[in-house]
């Protein structure tokens, strides 16, 4: 009976902060955005040093746990880094290039980037508790088994995988298609599929594009749209190349076949998630547990986002880079009438270095841009400043020129399906 109280009330905890919006001094939002705001309200002096103190551990830690010169990606990460703690520490004491300290570059990067980041992942992470630790994960994954092989050509364990990016990240997600991977339950296409196919950044990074480009007011609507494009987008990317022709074979040779659920799925889902509230830990661990990783995460993520960030930003303001490559969308942008056409299109490009950038550069577009480069830059899934390298840092053996096709096809594919629905919203 207790693990039965602990699945429903810590789940409807969860999914109460997450997605019930509530009014609070005449804003609608969730829970878990008016308690970002309250903290950013209340304490407006502290906020951006405590910013700067997560970069500089985060530029640290590396070099801290010896990690920082494991191979070429993390090397250039880790020295990424520290020109993120340099960019911090030059904006916060007022020193440094002119071009820095213009509003729509530096300023407007660390105030509407990095300390709505940096307060929101640790506080998500808490509440994360509630929705990854208490059964709700394994009954979504077990319930959603018979539809994994049919629509993505991938076993029914991994619909775990995408329901823990959603819930929780895609570092955590990858953390699990790895070690799966590892122990021969997914052969190489599988494996290849879930990374760039459900790996996706979670709710709660969702929340900073949503709150970006002023959609918190319809955040149901944004994120319900968002998950249901981002999967269909994988269901047909899956049957095109480069992810078609990958090989089926396993890490350990031979494969490890599951379990396929009998009798009354409802109810496996339903004993799979109570087994799992049986075992789960106390709240308050549970609560530690995922502070810390969310904290570990942040510091990990702050100091590369402002770094890739900035530039990202400089090559969009400063050279015609993203202009260029903007042209490889904007027949497809143009094509289907969206609002500010060559802007989406370099918005959608420039997404391939940082996923929060396109959100930033069409803030004050119209409302069909914003919300179609909104869902393309999460649909997309992949992004230099951290989804590749997590990509790269696991055992599944890829090449980065095919994670940029990928890329290019998600983001096509996204626009083609997002635009109509956009269009109805507006």
């Amino acid at each position: 009976m207790t693990s039965i109280l602990r699945l429903i009330v810590f789940s409807l905890i969860g999914l109460f902060t997450f997605f019930i919006p509530i009014t609070i001094n005449g804003k609608s939002s969730i829970p878990l955005d008016h308690m970002v705001t309250w903290v950013q309200t209340t304490f407006p002096t502290l906020v951006p040093y405590y910013a700067l103190m997560v970069i500089l551990l985060g530029a640290i830690y590396p070099f801290y746990n010896k990690t920082w010169n494991k191979d070429t990606v993390t090397k250039v990460f880790s020295l990424l880094k520290v020109v993120g703690l340099i960019v911090a520490v030059m904006l916060m004491t007022d020193v440094g290039p002119a071009v820095l300290f213009d509003p729509n570059i530096g300023p407007f990067l660390y105030e509407k980037l990095v300390i709505p980041v940096g307060v929101l992942v640790p506080i998500g992470a808490v509440f994360l508790a509630f929705i990854v630790g208490y059964g709700l994960l394994e009954f979504i994954g077990t319930l959603l088994q018979p539809i994994m092989r049919p629509l993505f050509k991938t076993p029914g364990r991994s619909a775990i995988d995408a329901v823990a990016s959603f819930a929780g990240s895609y570092s955590i997600a990858l953390l699990i298609t790895n070690r799966v991977y590892k122990e021969g339950k997914y052969s190489l296409k599988e494996a290849m599929v879930i990374a760039t196919g459900f790996s996706t950044v979670s709710a709660t990074f969702m929340i900073v594009v949503a709150s970006t480009l002023g959609f918190m007011d319809m955040w149901n609507t944004f994120f319900w749209t968002t998950l249901l494009i981002t999967f269909i987008v994988t269901a047909i990317s899956v049957r095109i190349w480069p992810l078609r022709n990958e090989e089926e074979v396993y890490y350990t040779g031979t494969p490890i076949q599951e379990e396929k659920v009998e009798g009354n799925i409802f109810k496996a889902a339903w004993n799979s998630g109570v087994q799992a509230a049986s075992h789960a830990p106390s709240l308050g661990k549970n609560i530690l547990t995922n502070l810390k990783d969310g904290f570990v995460m942040v510091m990990s993520i702050l100091p590369s986002i402002l770094s890739v960030g900035l530039i990202g930003l400089l090559l969009a303001e400063q050279t015609p880079v993203f202009d260029w490559l903007g042209y490889v969308f904007y027949p497809i942008t143009a094509l289907l009438q969206i609002p500010d056409a060559l802007l989406a299109g370099k918005a959608a490009a420039i997404g391939i270095a940082e996923m929060f950038l396109p959100a930033l550069l069409v803030a004050e577009a119209a409302f069909v841009t914003k919300f179609v480069v909104g869902v393309t830059s999460i649909s997309s899934i992949l992004f230099f400043s951290a989804s590749i390298p997590c990509i790269l840092a696991t055992e599944i053996p890829v090449k980065i020129s095919r994670l940029v096709v990928i890329y290019i096809e998600r983001v096509i594919l996204t626009i083609i399906i997002a635009t109509p629905i956009a269009f109805l919203l507006a």
